[in-house]
């Protein structure tokens, strides 16, 4: 049976748009001109949603929304306007609405807002098998994400874990490296043993051998007492280089025999010291082109780079950041003693037109400012703490225009290329809600064609 809408708009127009738009996707559309009328249908039918103006004339759509729930608390209720203030796009939602809807609005994210919806409703609908998690977000460890790249990268931590092989983990800045890296420790046999990072590009120069290695008394100026190195300290346990492609060549060399015999030997010290350490660096340069370039010891490379666990930046598992995002807003509620519950799914689509160059790091920060701005328990679009630049980023994304006068100053057709191929895949895939059969019709290609579009550039499935 096809899901049955009521739509609630005192604007024929409107009406007109919305009932056209919704029964082409499939939906039992019932219109509803005044806010009487509304409640007169929904004392006599069941509904799954209600789509309704806030401003009616003779009621409000918060009238509608409370009738609605009154009837049936499971209706799922969405609110549309052009004149609602923050105020009342709160109250509704804390009312129970689902979301609100700014106008004018963009028609596929309007569709993939009831699509949503209904998928909401469905699932709390059905009943959970005994004993299975029934939560949205997927956590292994620290870590959070339900997205397939990032359930491989699970399956892959459990699979290394009880091994003591040397293990490079390799992404973006701020995409959780030092994260599975603690997921790989605590979920070995090694767990109840030393952790110890270590910031290889944070070091001065001058200092690194003394840390790594430790130093003897009197070993150089200032060294006024022996210090244990990071890697005897770690004795037991695991030891994690992050940025590991910052060390310089002559450092290179010490840790390689350290790494290949788990040995050290402190500064100013005549002694070897054996240690028993799983080895886990992290970096977010590629290795390849450093020791192509020189600047990285094809040896050591080798050596560190046994396994290789590849982290996926924020903007190639969007599916993920509504539940990341979720995550840090109960987080930096619960910091800040503050009541923020939820975050608009406008404010989700908002966020998702945003690449997150800083990735997850950005991410958190983002929505720990707009915590610690809010003034309501819900953050909406206009909530966001984003600055200037990032909305005019995403205003910049959305009327994009490609200028063909740009050659003349040397483009890269490829990747010019590769990010229309990009965009119209996620938007076959939106207006299709992941149909992938309809989305490749949609772009006259074959379903295998299209599959293989979407492994080649790393595309997920549209939250």
């Amino acid at each position: 049976m096809p899901a049955r809408l009521l739509v609630v708009d005192d604007e024929r127009s409107m009406r007109e748009l919305l009932d056209y738009m919704l029964s082409r996707e499939g939906y039992a559309i019932t219109l509803a001109e005044n806010g009487r009328r509304a409640l007169d249908l929904l004392q006599a039918n069941e509904y799954d949603l209600v789509l309704t103006d806030i401003k009616l004339g003779d009621l409000t759509g918060l009238d509608v929304l409370r009738a609605a729930k009154k009837k049936n608390p499971a209706v799922v209720v969405i609110m549309i306007s052009a004149f609602a203030t923050t105020e009342t796009a709160v109250e509704a939602m804390n009312e129970g609405a689902f979301d609100y809807v700014p106008k004018p609005f963009d028609n596929d994210e309007l569709k993939q807002t009831i699509a949503n919806a209904l998928e909401r409703r469905t699932e709390q609908a059905e009943p959970k098998p005994g004993g299975e998690e029934t939560g949205e977000a997927v956590r292994f460890g620290k870590i959070v994400g339900n997205s397939a790249r990032m359930q491989h990268i699970y399956q892959m931590v459990r699979q290394v874990a009880r091994t003591r092989t040397n293990i490079l983990i390799t992404g973006e800045s701020g995409t959780g490296k030092e994260l599975i890296a603690k997921a790989i420790h605590e979920n070995s046999d090694r767990a109840d043993k030393p952790f110890v990072p270590v910031n290889c590009g944070g070091i001065p120069e001058t200092l690194v051998e003394s840390e790594f290695f430790g130093h003897k008394k009197g070993a150089f100026t200032g060294a006024s007492q022996d210090k244990m190195g990071l890697l005897e300290a770690a004795h037991g346990g695991t030891i994690f280089m992050d940025e590991v492609g910052e060390l310089s060549i002559p450092m290179q060399v010490k840790l390689l025999r350290a790494v290949q015999e788990r040995v050290v030997r402190a500064v100013g010290g005549t002694k070897d010291i054996s240690v028993d350490i799983r080895i886990i660096s992290a970096t977010n340069k590629r290795l390849e082109d450093e020791v192509i370039g020189g600047r990285f010891r094809e040896d050591l490379f080798y050596r560190l780079n046994v396994i290789e666990i590849k982290v996926p930046p924020l903007r190639e598992r969007k599916g993920d950041l509504k539940i990341l995002a979720q995550h840090f807003l109960e987080k930096y509620s619960k910091e800040m003693g503050k009541a923020v519950t939820k975050i608009s799914s406008y404010a989700i689509d908002l966020l998702k037109k945003y690449d997150f160059p800083g990735n997850v790091r950005e991410l958190e920060n983002l929505i720990e400012r707009s915590v610690a701005l809010s003034n309501t328990n819900i953050l909406l679009p206009d909530s966001l703490a984003m600055s200037i630049h990032k909305r005019r980023w995403i205003e910049g994304v959305q009327n994009k225009r490609f200028d063909v006068d740009e050659v003349a100053q040397g483009v890269s057709l490829d990747d010019i290329l590769a990010e229309i191929e990009r965009a119209y895949l996620i938007k076959a895939l939106q207006c299709t809600h992941n149909n992938k059969n309809k989305a490749a019709e949609l772009l006259g290609i074959t379903f295998r064609s299209f599959r293989y579009r979407l492994d080649k550039l790393n595309i997920e499935e549209q939250g």
